[in-house]
């Protein structure tokens, strides 16, 4: 998956060795929506012939959707080792989807050959594709309003192993794809285009390439790549209003830095929030979380049974914000209480993780007990958050519980809290 529509010589080396097992010679297939404007008639098969192993590179320009059911076309894909989607226009790439070049291209992948592209063929390439079908969108328009008209989505056509829930972008920081990338993830969550409450973005700078092998580990070559989670519903993502989304999980991958789609961290990353559209900091660049799962790197509060009451709540009002509680479902019935401070005009924010044993609801209570927000999100391992700002005089008590909906057992849940 290429930041460009340019060959990556290292990346596409490593492809081709891997696939060959280091001995013989394999044949390559590059698509294009469009013929080069200049220069060579294929400039892919240029670069990809000149690399060891490769007996044949065969190109095609096809630029009508019915051309994805060509006869030719689709018996060179299922013949070659590795098929490649060239830069250009992905929505004429997405207009193939149920077609026989669909079927022939996922062969390819299922015989243990290969499958990738540049720039509008690393679009194509992930679960969830941003198609521009309606036209390409800036970060600040997807920031605005995430459901910008300009913001089109495919799904359905290639699904990886290893890679679901992952929306692919391109020409990352040189064109600062961060915030639609974010809006990306944020609207691929409300909409329920992915499982289990969470999405990732996956963006790869110009010149660079990331390298997914078969058991689900990412190589990249070149410069830098991001892995952008979403892992709650977001706070307000609305058609004609501005984003706003917490929590925001960040890897930052430089040089043959690896990520691991089969077995996705819980740490490393950094953390940036969206309000009323705007991000605040820099997106690019952060300090990373060095132990799993828990703000700076400590649980600070871990339950402390019995907490099934108000009254018999665990405090966490002396804990230093960012700050992270935890514990388990441990039966059906479990409630789980935590006992929280908040000034006048201070914001609490609370991101739940929750394991895939259970679906549990998270509710923040008054001292008298009333819910005041919630959050209820239906299914096992889905996530909850909420968000909370007091705006009257003076500091109150206030209560987290944790409320076992379905489901239990022994996975820890792990909310992080934050205040503003």
């Amino acid at each position: 998956m290429n930041g460009d529509g340019k060959i990556n010589p290292g990346s596409m080396s490593a492809a081709i060795d891997a696939i060959r097992g280091g001995t013989g010679s394999l044949d390559v297939v590059i698509l294009a929506g469009s013929a080069p404007t200049s220069g060579s008639a294929a400039p892919e098969c240029d670069a990809v012939m000149a690399l060891p192993g490769v007996n044949s590179c065969t190109s095609w320009t096809l630029t009508a959707a019915s051309d994805g059911n060509n006869s030719q076309v689709n018996a060179d894909i299922r013949n070659a080792e590795f098929v490649y989607f060239a830069g250009g226009d992905q929505c004429r790439y997405a207009a193939w989807k149920g077609t026989a070049l669909e079927a022939s291209v996922e062969s390819v992948v299922a015989k243990g050959g290969g499958s990738g592209g540049g720039s509008a063929g690393t679009h194509i390439n992930s679960p969830v594709v941003y198609d521009a079908c309606q036209g390409s969108v800036t970060s600040a328009e997807a920031l605005a309003n995430p459901y910008d008209s300009y913001i089109t989505f495919t799904t359905g056509m290639f699904d990886w192993p290893n890679y679901a829930g992952v929306i692919n972008d391109s020409h990352f920081t040189a064109r600062d794809r961060m915030g639609r990338t974010m809006a990306f993830v944020a609207r691929a969550i409300k909409d329920g285009r992915t499982s289990g409450g969470k999405a990732w973005g996956v963006g790869v700078e110009e010149g660079s390439s990331l390298l997914l092998d078969s058991n689900g580990q990412a190589t990249l070559y070149g410069t830098e790549a991001f892995i952008v989670l979403g892992d709650h519903q977001p706070e307000q993502a609305t058609a004609g209003k501005p984003l706003t989304f917490s929590g925001y999980k960040i890897w930052h991958l430089g040089p043959g830095q690896t990520y691991d789609f089969k077995n996705r961290p819980t740490c490393g990353y950094y953390l940036r929030n969206v309000t009323g559209g705007v991000i605040d900091t820099n997106p690019y660049s952060g300090t990373p979380q060095t132990t799993c799962g828990t703000p700076g790197g400590t649980v600070l509060l871990a339950e402390n049974e019995a907490n099934d009451t108000r009254a018999t709540a665990n405090d966490a009002t002396a804990l230093t914000y960012p700050a992270s509680i935890s514990g388990t479902m441990a039966s059906t019935t479990d409630r789980d209480y935590f006992r929280v401070s908040l000034a006048a005009n201070e914001r609490l924010t609370v991101q739940c993780a929750v394991p895939d044993a259970y679906d549990a609801d998270l509710y923040l209570l008054d001292s008298n007990g009333s819910t005041l927000t919630r959050s209820v999100n239906n299914g096992l391992g889905t996530d909850e958050s909420l968000t909370f700002t007091r705006t009257a005089a003076g500091s109150a008590t206030y209560h987290l519980e944790l409320e076992a909906y379905r489901g239990s057992g022994t996975p820890t849940y792990t909310c992080t809290l934050t205040k503003n």
